[in-house]
Formats: C-alpha cells, structure tokens, sequence
C-alpha cells in the first residue's frame, strides 16, 4: 500500500543514512586522533585498562633514571676500588723491596706514605652525586648500604617498589678511635715460657659502634690493639678485623708469635712457636662504646718499614689490605653487572607495555582506511536510495491524471 502520509521506504533510507554518517564520523574520528578508544564511553574496560598500564609506563621511566644513577655511582665506586687495589700493589712492591738490608728505608717509607696519601684522596673522591661507597665509617643502622629503585611490582594487592642494596666497601685509611674500656672488661694475659695464653671471645653479635679491645698485656703487646664494630659487621668480620691488627701488632714488637680466628665463633687464639693453641675458653666479653670507626685500610697508616720488625710486619699486613680492596672492586662489579641487567630489562618492559597499550586503543589506520572507504560507498548509496524513496509519492499523482 502507498501513502501521502507515510513513506516507510524513505524513513528506512534516512535511518540508514544516519547510521553511516555516524560510522563515518566514529572512523574520521579515530583517524584523526590515532585512537580507537580515546575515553571511557568508547570501551571502558579497555580504558580502564590502558590508564592503569600508562601509569606503570611512566613509573618505570622514573625507574630507568634512577637505575642510570645507580650504574653511575657504582662506576665511580668500582673504578675507584680497582685504582687503590693497583695502589696498594705499588705499596707491596715497596715493602718487598724493603725486607732487603742494604736499602734506604726511609726513602722507601716516604713512598709508602705517599702512596698512602694518594689512595686517601682517591678513596675521598670517589663520590657521584654525593654518595661515596668507598666510604662506609658509620655505626647508624642502615648507614651499610644504599637502595637504588629498581622495578615496581603490581599484584592483585596493589603496587609495590623493589630495590637493589649495595652494600658500601670501605677503603678509608683512616684510624679508629677506641671507645673507654674499664678494668672489669679488660681482656689481658701474657705468655710463659710458650706453655700458657689466653683466648679472647667476644658477644654472639658484632652490635655496631661497640669497641673490642685486647689490652696490651696480652701476649707482652706494646699497645692496646682494638677494633671498633660497624654497621654491617659480624661476628666474624670482628674476630678478622682483630686477628690482622694482632699479627701486625705483634710482628711490629717482634713477638714470635701469631693469631687465628678459632673454630668457635668469635674466638681468637695464639700460637706459639711450637705450634700449640693456647686458649682459655669463656673470658669476659670486651667490649665498650662510643668508638669512632676507622677504614678498613687502618694499618697502611701504621706501617713502618725503616726497622726490621716493622718490614716484616707491613709484608704480612699489605696482603690482607690487597685481597679486601680486591673484594670491594668484584663487588661493585657484580653490582655494576646487576644494575645494568635490570636497566636492559626495565626497557624491553617500558617498550613491551607500550605495545600492549597501543594494541588496546590505537587506531588500525589500514582497517580504519578501508573501513571509510567502504562507508563513503554505503553513503553514496543511502543518498540514492532516500532519493528514489522520496519521489515515489510523486508517482502517485499520475493516477490521478
């Protein structure tokens, strides 16, 4: 049936007409913009979803950066360790070319000294952005080591930051101030015709700034030997500590005889020349705060090469001071291997999520291409179409001629 009134064909065109000039502007739209979801009405869980991923996006570009810090400040630190342990070989080669009788020893220990200088001003500069790992004197928990931000972990829980510790390596020259012991903790004892000693044992825990002392009594020593704990140190970084400057000690006095960390923990026993350990088990604790720490390169301070006691002392010393800043420079290079493979990471990541944001929202410009071209012929025709609906009333007229 055809009426006047009502053209369904033409409201059927028209509808169409619409529905592709909406489909039109939509794909213009997300050409234009690069964006098929641009906000929340278009598909809000994928929206939802891109927002959430862009602010991980950005947390880990604040992450490069402070990796980048991180890498820089364990370079200077890893390249100052590898100079001073150079150093510190130039200062063994000093002391070797010592033990010889027809040398100048003083001429040789103003090397030494000002090899001692040299790796004090290194040690003093190797800092990047104000954090030097080469210094580590502290006694504050935590003063150890330094956190460098390293990912962010997301869980069903929410968001939380990881770090990377980097534990300091101290290479100071500096000496340590010992804290006042009294009478009641005085660790003291000497030694009889080889047959009798003592034994020092220290606390089940190096608690840091407490001073260790072994009074000079011990052994027929010229001078209290102490050692005063930091942040970081164990038990057995104590009784190590305690047993070089003891051998440095008594090889200075000229005391035939040596220390040695025991079996026990925190214990430390003499020998004597016979090769028997004289030790007395449970003597007093020996401890005292209010220590000022020293570096852990205290005893090139000390070393004196002019006497024959001090050349054999400084021999046996410089070995221990070359293997710790060995330690310290693999250290950082492990550190410096480890930042640098979470930076690797943290990139391919950044660069992973920014794909998967834009396979969320960007526009597919080749289906978003061809997608108008085929709504432009759509158009065209709904245009035809409206047109050949709206002059079919006009047909009607004839009827009537």
């Amino acid at each position: 049936m055809s009426s006047i009134l009502t053209n369904n064909g033409a409201t059927t065109a028209l509808a169409t007409l619409k529905s592709i000039n909406m489909g039109i502007e939509n794909t213009q739209y997300q050409i234009s913009t690069g964006k098929k979801v641009a906000s929340s009405a278009d598909d809000a869980a994928a929206w939802a979803i891109s927002k959430a991923m862009e602010a991980d996006v950005q947390g880990f570009q604040k992450i490069s950066e402070s990796l980048s810090l991180g890498q820089s400040t364990v370079s200077v630190a890893r390249m100052g360790a590898e100079t001073v342990t150079d150093l510190l070989t130039e200062v063994k080669g000093k002391i070797v070319a010592s033990q010889e009788e027809n040398v100048d020893r003083d001429k040789i220990q103003a090397d030494i000294e000002s090899l001692r200088d040299q790796i004090g001003s290194i040690v003093a500069a190797a800092s990047f952005n104000g954090a030097n790992l080469l210094q580590n004197t502290e006694t504050t928990s935590g003063s150890g080591s330094v956190n460098v931000l390293a990912s962010l972990d997301r869980s069903s829980s929410g968001v939380s930051a990881s770090d990377i510790t980097i534990s300091k390596q101290d290479l100071g020259t500096g000496a340590a101030t010992l804290g006042t012991t009294g009478a009641a903790d005085a660790v003291g004892g000497t030694v009889n015709d080889g047959a009798t000693g003592v034994a020092v044992t220290f606390s089940a825990a190096a608690a840091s700034g407490n001073t260790y002392v072994v009074e000079s009594g011990a052994a027929g020593l010229s001078a209290n030997v102490g050692y005063v704990a930091r942040e970081g140190d164990t038990l057995t970084d104590v009784t190590g500590a305690m047993v070089e400057r003891l051998n440095f000690q008594a090889e200075s006095d000229g005391i035939d005889i040596s220390f040695a960390t025991n079996s026990n923990a925190g214990e430390i026993v003499m020998t004597n020349n016979s090769g028997a350990n004289i030790t007395i088990a449970n003597t007093a604790t020996n401890e005292a705060t209010g220590g000022t720490v020293g570096g852990s390169l205290e005893l090139l301070s000390k070393i004196d090469v002019t006497t024959d006691n001090g050349s054999e002392a400084a021999l046996g010393a410089i070995e221990g001071m070359i293997q710790g800043s060995i330690d310290a420079a693999a250290s950082f290079g492990s550190a410096q291997g480890r930042l640098e493979t979470q930076s690797d990471f943290v990139d391919k990541l950044s660069s992973n999520l920014k794909s998967g944001i834009g396979a969320l929202v960007d526009t597919d410009m080749e289906e978003a291409s061809a997608k108008l071209k085929a709504l432009q012929v759509q158009q065209q025709l709904a245009v035809q179409s409206l047109s050949m609906a709206n002059s079919a009333p006009q047909q009607l007229l004839s009827l009537f001629r």
